[in-house]
Parts: structure tokens; sequence; C-alpha cells
């Protein structure tokens, strides 16, 4: 098979198509696959990487867990190797049991018969990708393993058949010549046995991908037009639809609540355990957990649109991505098989030039020793492997990454910087004061700044159009609605100019807005509580003012103090005037304010902390606060139910709440702190190994590696990475 090496394929391998089940979460099941060590090779169908040798993997994880057909073949190999190689092990190693049954002729002979189809046809994988190895000049573990067993084989057909070519120095006592049989059939089998533990444990590292693929419930309950419901395939559900939702149901899909009321369990996509209250007009995530109350719900995403299908794609592409610490292992492995077997030469070399005899027996056993503990693999799978499960372990926490390099990075972060409004605060603010400033009656002054407010789409504006809404205040119409970037809004009310917005747009008009006397202590005192405070005037005539509070996010001070207990330094950053946000900042316990900035000018904020050395993470909206995000070391997009967006920043955090954050730091540091661990155990067994099976220890101790010893230890190499690795599933976040 001609691997494919395209990038785009992963797109289109999570495309969503119209006609595709709605239960599939939108990801199309087309067979591609990809190496995890390389995920830039990719090819329709199961097969190996041409680079490593290691078995592709799908792009697309289903929800059933299915055993690969490499597994299914890695596993009837070695049942039929071991059958083989156990007899040849008897014959090899009990030679004063056999000896009254079977010659030593005999026995090399039954050897030979049986040791053939177990490195013939057993271990023929490993010749198969020793050659794509050498065809595409990508030495790899299967190239030591295949020169290593297949040297140990030849030498003995050579011995069986052909014993007169070889020197005497060949010849053991008796005058036969030695031969390794069992060293290859072992060897050919600890390794496939090393491919099962290995196939089943990469297998696990897709669990979080299962899991939440297995949330999407199979049916839905339509409602009918007379009223009654059916139970439907999920895919025949389309916007739309009403759907009606049973108590310990899962909600089928994403939408609104029309009627009832209900605790759904959003632990499953947020990570938060405690149920969330459900009442009409709130929106219900697909895959989540109903609990006691039912409820009649709109379908407003379905198929590939809903959440749950954004964060299956989101997770995928994170696990499919590279680490820039894996350019290490990379560069390592690069010249490590080539710098064996130059290793495995010097040692035979060595061993026939000043070895004792037979000395070609000794040199050809170490060499075969330092070409099989050598394990590359170990080394490759070391960054992938904890990539996998640390991205999964976070989707199941509310915690999604983009990719390897926003979580290897998100760990060096010294500094957060947070937008106020819907990071620190709820960003739904409500209306805490309204002030008449000329003897205009309250009603009035919301009256108009209600009429101004309802076309535009500012958190202010809600809060004042909801309390006009609130007291029934007829609202005015609006003509010639404008928006001032950092300023306000203007418009013409009843033939006359009105204008609504802080001391720039007062002081753009030209109005006096602190002729009052002491309508700045008002000012400051209703700021000093944390309100933002706004200015209404008609013509050049200031008629009052409205104070707009933003309450605190419920975890905002939990989150903020385990951020410094993380060691991380708190700026805010907001539009809104110093003495509010000093406010918000003193109740928080946040370390620097950063008021009065323009949105547009985030991004130099962010630039300006870089400059300072600082390693820089911005949590924001994910909209407005894009160029800010943009500009971080790391952007953490504020999730807020199906409204994510997740393309706007390295890392999105399911649920808008800063305990994301903290949750998200701590998967970074114990995701890089197990890649370490594992490339430390990589390094540190070859730099071990080699020397040992080289035959260091000889000369001081008397003590060599057998070459089966050193299968054993290169095929369980790769299983303790991946079984560290798996460890990350446990992590509290």
């Amino acid at each position: 098979m001609r691997p494919i090496i395209k990038d785009d394929l992963s797109s289109r391998a999570c495309c969503h198509h119209e006609d595709q089940p709605s239960h599939a979460v939108g990801i199309d099941a087309d067979a591609v696959y990809t190496c995890p060590m390389h995920p830039e090779i990719r090819q329709k169908g199961p097969g190996t990487c041409p680079k490593c040798g290691m078995a592709l993997e799908p792009v697309v994880v289903t929800a059933q867990e299915e055993e690969s057909r490499e597994l299914k073949d890695m596993r009837r190999r070695f049942w039929a190797s071991l059958a083989m190689t156990l007899p040849i092990l008897a014959l090899a190693m009990g030679s004063m049991l056999v000896a009254p049954f079977v010659s030593p002729r005999l026995s090399i002979w039954i050897q030979f018969a049986l040791a053939t189809p177990v490195v013939l046809w057993a271990g023929w994988t490993f010749f198969q990708r020793c050659w794509l190895s050498f065809k595409n000049l990508s030495p790899n573990m299967f190239t030591l393993i295949a020169i290593g067993t297949g040297s140990a084989y030849l030498y003995s057909v050579v011995a069986t058949f052909l014993p007169r070519l070889l020197p005497e120095s060949f010849r053991g006592e008796g005058g036969m010549v030695e031969v390794y049989y069992e060293a290859a059939a072992v060897i050919t089998t600890l390794v496939l046995l090393g491919q099962v533990l290995e196939l089943k444990a990469r297998s696990r590292t897709s669990g979080a991908i299962r899991a939440l693929l297995g949330l999407a419930p199979k049916t839905a309950r339509r409602l009918k037009a007379d009223g009654s419901d059916e139970e439907v395939s999920l895919d025949l559900i389309v916007p739309g639809d009403r759907v009606r939702v049973r108590p310990g149901e899962r909600v089928p899909v994403d939408g609104l609540v029309l009627e009832g009321a209900s605790a759904v369990d959003e632990s499953m996509v947020t990570g938060e355990s405690i149920p969330v209250e459900k009442t009409v007009g709130n929106r219900v995530t697909g895959g989540t957990v109903n609990g006691t109350g039912g409820f009649v719900m709109k379908a407003e995403k379905v198929g590939g649109e809903t959440l749950l299908a954004q964060i299956v794609r989101m997770v995928a592409q994170a696990q499919r991505s590279r680490a820039p610490i894996q350019r290490l292992a990379d560069v390592v492995s690069f010249y490590f098989v080539p710098g064996v077997v130059l290793i495995a030469v010097a040692t035979f070399v060595i061993w026939a030039w000043v070895g004792p005899e037979p000395r070609f027996t000794y040199a050809l056993v170490n060499a075969v020793a330092v070409l099989i503990i050598a394990c590359p693999c170990a080394l490759g799978l070391a960054t992938p492997m904890s990539i996998m499960v640390g991205t999964g372990k976070g989707a199941t926490a509310g915690v999604l990454m983009k990719d390897a390099e926003a979580l290897e990075v998100l760990e060096k972060v010294d500094t957060l910087v947070a937008d106020k409004t819907g990071t620190l605060t709820r960003g739904k603010p409500t209306l805490a004061s309204l002030q008449s400033l000329d003897g205009t009656p309250p009603e009035e002054i919301l009256r108009l700044a209600a009429g101004l407010e309802n076309g535009s789409e500012h958190p202010l504006a809600s809060a004042i159009c909801e309390a006009a809404e609130g007291r029934a205040i007829p609202l005015p119409k609006a003509e010639n609605f404008q928006a001032v970037t950092g300023q306000g809004v203007t418009a013409v009310i009843e033939g006359k100019a009105v204008s609504l917005g802080n001391e720039k747009m007062l002081a753009s008009r030209k109005i006096d807005f602190f002729a009052g006397g002491d309508l700045a202590q008002k000012v400051n005192a209703l700021r000093r509580e944390g309100q933002t405070v706004v200015f209404l005037a008609r013509e050049k005539k200031l008629l009052g003012l409205l104070g707009v509070k933003d309450p605190i996010k419920e975890g905002s001070r939990e989150a903020i103090a385990a951020l410094h207990g993380a060691g991380l330094r708190i700026v805010m950053l907001t539009g809104d005037n110093e003495t509010t946000a000093q406010a918000v900042a003193r109740e928080l316990g946040i370390d620097e304010v950063i008021a009065n900035v323009s949105p547009d000018a985030k991004g130099a904020v962010i630039r300006s902390l870089k400059s300072k050395g600082r390693i820089v993470a911005m949590a924001g909206d994910g909209v407005n606060d894009a160029p800010a995000l943009a500009e971080a070391h790391v952007g953490i997009a504020m999730g807020a139910g199906t409204d994510i967006a997740m393309e706007s920043a390295g890392v999105t955090l399911v649920k808008g709440d800063l305990r994301g954050i903290v949750r998200a730091i701590h998967l970074s540091r114990a995701t890089m702190r197990n890649i370490r661990q594992n490339l430390f155990f990589a390094f540190f067994y070859n730099f071990l190994g080699v020397p040992v099976a080289a035959g260091a220890l000889y000369p001081a101790f008397g003590l060599l590696l057998s070459p089966i010893f050193a299968s054993a230890a290169m095929s369980f190499s790769s299983v303790s990475v991946i079984a560290n690795a798996l460890r990350l599933r446990r992590s509290v976040l």
C-alpha cells in the first residue's frame, strides 16, 4: 500500500455529510488510517507505517470497540509460534533430558523443522517491515529485529546443512557447530507477544473518544402534531423537531427547552459533577443525562453540528498532532538504528578478534543481542501515547486541546490574562442604578436608553432592555442607529439625537457631563461598587446615568486562588474604567488590572507582556477577543453551552468557567511529566541495555546477555511506556 502523506485527509475524514446518521456524531466513516508516531502518514485501509513499521490506526474511532485485524493476526501468529517454540526450547535447553531419546543430530533437524515456520511464517511480517524500512530509508525497530533473527536463523541453517563451510573455531565440544534456532524462534515469539500486548494497550488510548461517542443515544422520542410521541432513529431528527426527554434518558441532540423542567447531569461534557437546573428557555446539550423531571425540547443542532460531535472531532485532531518535544525523539530515532547496527558490527569484530573460544559463536550471539535489545519503538511511543491519553482525559473534564503544542506550552505559562466580562463575570449584567440628573423621570430615562440599546448586541444593552421589559415600558423607535467602538451608541429618537455611553462619548459631543457638581463623586461611588456607569444625553443636555453591574461568575474566586497556588500571575484586561475594574479585582484578588482597553488594543497588551519575557495565556470569549487569543502563547476560549468557539484558541473550555483553566494547567503539567518519564525510561533503557548486550560486563563479572532475554526486555519496554501513559486516565483534574 502506498502511504498518502496529505494533511487535507484529516478534514475530509472528519467532515459532516447531510445524509449521515446523527448517532455517528458527525464523523465520516471513510476508512483512513494513520500512524500514532507519524501522523502525517495516512492511507486508506489498514497497513503498516513505512517510517516506523508500526500498525496504522483508524483516524475515525467508532463507538464500538472492535478488535483490529492487526491484533487478530498477531495473536494468531503468536500462539502458533509459541506452540512450536516450546519444543525447540526443550530440545536446546534440556539436552540432558532428551539425550537418551533424541540424538544431537536429530535434535538439530527437529529444531530446524520447527523454527523455520516460526521465523519465516510467524515472523514474516517483521522481514516485510524491515524491507520497507530499507526501501523508504527509514530504519526502525523491525530493521534490528529482522537483522538479528535473520542472522541467527541463517547461521543455524548453514551450520545444519553446510557445516564444512564454517571454520574450526566455530565448532564446540564433540566437533559440532552450535546452532541458534531457539534464539531465532524465541525472539520471534517474544516480539509477537510484545506486539499483541502493545496493540491491546494502544487500543485503550482511544477509550475517551469511544466514551464520548457512546454518549449519543440511538433513538429519540419525536412529538407528532397531535401531541403524542413516537420513538424514531436519531438520524431522522431534524432542526425544529420537538422531542420529549423522559426522566433518566439522555438528551438526544442540542436544543432549547420548550416545556417542563429538570436537573441535567452535564458532567460528561463539562466535567462538572453537580446537575444543572433546566427550565423553559434554557439550552440542553446532546449526550447529557436528564434527571428526575421530564421536558419537551426543540432540536436546534443535530448530527455533526452538535457540541458532542465538535468535541469528538477536536479530540481526534489533538490526538493526531505532534508536540514540539517529539522533535527530540525524532532526531534521536533518526540516528539510533544506524548507530545500533554499527555497534553490533563492532561487537562482532571485537569478540571475533579477542573473545574466548569459540570466538565467532560469541561474536554472533552478542551482536544479535545488541540488535534485539535496542528498541527505538519505546522512544517513538513516549510522546504520542501520552498525548492521546492526556487529550482524551481532558475531554472528559470539559478541557479541549486544539493540538499537542497547546498542551505542551500551557505547562510553561506564568501569566494569565483574563477578559473581565464573560470570563471573570457572568457576562449577563443587570441594571443596578438609575439616576436622573435634570429632573427627568427615571422611567423616561430608562425608556430612551432601552429604545436606543434595542438595536445593540452589547451585554450592557441587554441589561437595560431587560429592565425596561420588566417594568413594561414601551420602547420608542430609534433611527440612524450607530455604535461607536469603545464609546457607546447614538441614534435619533422622536426627532432628537440621543447618546448613551461613557465619558469619551459625551466628550466627543462636547457635553459637560460633570456640570452637576457632585456628579463625579456619585459616579466614582458606583464604580467602587463594581458598577459600569453609562450616561444618557439628548442633544447637548445630560439627562441621567445608569449603573450596570455584572455579577462575579461562580467559581471565579476559587479558581483565582488555585491559579495563584499554581504560580501564575493574573492580569485582568477590560474596556471598563479603572475604578470599576479595580473593584472587581479587589473582590477576586487579581494581581494587575489594565483598564480602558479597546478590543483592538488587547493584542498590543499581550505583545507588551510577551516582550517582558512572560509566557502568556489569554482567556476570553473566543470571538471579540480573537486578536488577543491569537497573539498569546496559548489562547483559552471560554465556552458557553453550544455557542462554543472551538477554532479561536489552542484550548477551549466547554463550560465557561475559570476552574476549567485550573484543570487545563493540571492536565498539561501531568501530561508533560508523563512524557518526560517515558522519554527518560526509553533513553535510560537503551543507555544501559546496549552496552550490557555488547558484553561490557563480561571482563569484570563474566556476564553476558542472552538474545532471548534481550528480546523479552525489548518487547516489554514498549508496553511499559504505554502502561505509564495510561496512568494519565486516573489523574485528578
